[in-house]
């Protein structure tokens, strides 16, 4: 019975982990298309919310049924709720990536002040998908002070995205200052960034919530 439920479990990651990675995958193309000055690519990114969130209920159906079936305790336990959990950080972290995506590329032309909005846009991005990569990168982690290490990796990142928010929020309300007809677009510009914010609080999240499962004590949700 031990090896089926051991079984059920890495099922369970690697589903997890399926998800996580498609996100990531999503954001590093998002990336590149930062870094080459080439919104085109940000067309191809294929993710689908639908189908995440239609994967998120799959596998939260089968914890459920893995919980009832087991009856597993103390640290199983954690790690089985702390999915139960993750699987909807997921889904958020997918809608907000594809929403920085799409909002950005419509907003973003060369009538911006695209040097400084890049300035900060990349790094943000870095942050972004580095907090994601990391937070995922603890599912199968087996090492508790590696999990302890890339739990505050994560929160490091996450961080940055909230210090260069800031400071590409005040560089921007700056510029629509001087020019207010292109008020729509850079507030568009600063949406899509948020979007990018809330990515990396959804990792912070997932390393909070995986840090649970092996530390136990309290569940801390970000923001």
């Amino acid at each position: 019975m031990l090896r089926t439920y051991e079984e059920k479990k890495v099922k369970i990651q690697d589903e997890i982990l399926e998800i996580g990675n498609s996100v990531v995958e999503a954001l590093e193309l998002t990336l590149t298309g930062l870094k080459d000055e080439d919104l085109s690519k940000l067309k191809e990114i294929d993710l689908s919310v639908k189908k995440i969130s239609n994967k998120s209920n799959e596998i939260d159906n089968l914890i459920v049924t893995t919980l009832a079936l087991y009856s597993p305790e103390a640290k199983d336990l954690r790690e089985l709720v702390s999915y139960l959990k993750i699987t909807n950080e997921l889904v958020r972290a997918g809608a907000n990536t594809k929403a920085f995506a799409k909002i950005f590329r419509k907003a973003f032309s060369d009538d911006l002040n695209t040097k400084t909005i890049l300035e900060y846009a990349i790094p943000l991005q870095k942050s972004a998908t580095l907090a994601l990569q990391t937070s995922m990168s603890m599912l199968k982690e087996t090492n508790s002070k590696h999990i302890e290490e890339k739990y505050q990796r994560v929160i490091v990142e996450e961080s940055k995205t909230d210090d260069l928010y800031s400071m590409i929020e005040k560089n921007i309300l700056k510029l629509i200052s001087k020019n207010l007809e292109l008020s729509k677009e850079y507030f568009d510009v600063l949406s899509a960034l948020r979007k990018l914010a809330k990515t990396a609080d959804r990792a912070a999240s997932i390393a909070n919530l995986l840090l649970f499962a092996e530390m136990g004590g309290d569940i801390e949700q970000s923001k």
